[in-house]
């Protein structure tokens, strides 16, 4: 009993922490990609991010400015089923972990671009990894029902001692909260330049900037006579998290774009960005009854909990990403692009090592379609294919993906000549992962599942 109590709270320690891992990387900045998803061929503005190369191609010369707002709507759940005899034993065989996803009021991003005949400058700012909050209000299965294994062995332990059945398996109360916020913001700069009447090229710099957090907490407590006076206190568990992360990396880019007549063909590259995060710990408590703390395993708890004191570092890296795309426009009226991209995510530095549990990187297949209704109104619509190189060891209770499909729709209107405004959806159509572990001995099959939709308007301005 004491034992798992004991590997409970560590438990709780690795849970909340490995929020900050998994996949990190965000591809819509733009509103046209909300409505389109394929822009590896645009020369819009914002090319500044999907295409850096094909800037030259605008038509437009000078300034242009882009503000975009887009609102996720998320949940991450978990449902965990226990078989039996164990789920008698802990008083849970079905319950369902919800997890609420958000980004408080909404993600912005910010382009700007100045075009001179032959070469032009592209700057952006936005949200280029992760890019938000994930709160559980009655904490997660990792911990959950370890805690409750637990006291089923206190409750065992002392009846077993007694010779009857003396206290309940429902002796305690349960209190669990985690939450955790994980924002990477870019800041960019790049210059492109049109080589000839078919080629141009691109190059450029972002700046990643990692701002984070994890909070959690779960406490045990029992007002039972018996136990209290087995444990010698009434609180049997007491665990406080409370850690803050910044930090920053750099990441360089390449860019080329290939131009003949209505057909464009792009390849882009991001070389890996370094993200060595060290730990600003507020709050790092583990606490016990007395017949616990004088256990080794609760010293070894401790001890495990060395990775999460201030001032060490964890690993949270943003792979290198290969883009290719091809466009072609079939009249003046629409065009289609193709587009493929493939990050490196098993030789990028994760939180553990997480990394190598990856069985292959990230492939994304884009289609997206465009078309001018007339001078004043752009409709579009597109659809994405995900596929991560998942495995039952990658996947943790606060940071696990799913593959998924994912369609967008929208429209453009230009108020004037200078004046475009930007609205679009779209949502991920998520695969449920499910795997068999166990926590403390007790066989769980766990089912993962997301949901994701996402709202956009922006406004480009031409000068």
């Amino acid at each position: 009993m004491k034992k798992a109590l004991t590997i409970a709270a560590t438990m709780l320690l690795l849970a909340v922490v490995a929020k900050a891992g998994g996949l990190m990387t965000n591809t819509n900045y733009h509103i046209a990609f909300d409505r389109m998803m394929a822009r590896g061929a645009t020369f819009d503005i914002d090319a500044v991010y999907s295409n850096p190369a094909g800037l030259v191609w605008s038509q437009h010369e000078g300034w242009q400015l882009s503000f975009n707002m887009q609102k996720p709507f998320q949940y991450r759940d978990i449902e965990a089923s226990v078989s039996q005899p164990y789920a008698t034993a802990i008083g849970l065989e079905q319950h369902k972990f919800k997890g609420k996803a958000s980004a408080d009021p909404f993600v912005p991003a910010l382009f700007a671009t100045y075009k001179h005949d032959r070469w032009a400058v592209g700057f952006m700012a936005g949200i280029v990894g992760s890019g938000g909050k994930c709160r559980y209000d009655d904490g997660v299965p990792q911990f959950a029902i370890p805690v409750r294994g637990m006291m089923s062995q206190v409750a065992t332990g002392i009846n077993t001692a007694a010779g009857a059945q003396v206290v309940p398996f429902d002796f305690y109360q349960l209190n669990a909260f985690m939450e955790g916020k994980q924002y990477i913001y870019g800041i960019q700069a790049n210059f492109s330049y049109r080589i000839n009447d078919h080629w141009s090229a691109a190059a450029g710099l972002r700046a990643n900037i990692y701002d984070g957090y994890n909070r959690g907490y779960v406490i045990a407590t029992t007002d039972n006579a018996i136990v209290t006076g087995a444990m010698g206190s009434g609180d049997l568990l007491k665990l406080d998290l409370d850690i803050d992360q910044r930090g920053w990396g750099m990441c360089p880019f390449i860019s080329v774009n290939y131009k003949y007549d209505r057909l464009v063909v792009t390849g882009r590259y991001e070389f890996r960005s370094k993200l060595d995060i060290p730990n600003d710990t507020k709050v790092l408590a583990l606490d016990a009854a007395p017949a616990l703390k004088a256990q080794p395993q609760f010293a070894a708890a401790a001890t495990m909990a060395e990775p999460y004191k201030d001032g060490v570092k964890t690993r949270f890296d943003m792979p290198s990403l290969l883009s290719l795309a091809v466009g072609y426009e079939f009249t003046d009226k629409l065009r289609a692009t193709a587009e493929y991209h493939f990050f490196d995510d098993k030789n990028s530095k994760m939180s553990g090592d997480r990394q190598d549990e990856l069985t292959a990187g990230t492939n994304e297949f884009l289609l997206g379609v465009e078309y001018d209704i007339n001078d004043k109104f752009t409709v579009s619509c597109g659809g994405q294919r995900t596929d991560y190189g998942l495995s039952d060891t990658y996947q943790t209770n606060t940071s696990f993906a799913c593959d998924s499909y994912s369609i967008g729709f929208g429209a453009a209107y230009n108020v004037t000549k200078q004046l475009r405004v930007n609205a679009g959806y779209f949502c991920s159509l998520y695969s449920d992962y499910t795997r068999n572990t166990n926590y403390s001995s007790i066989p769980v099959a766990e089912t993962y599942s997301r949901t994701n939709n996402v709202f956009g308007l922006g406004i480009d301005y031409k000068f």
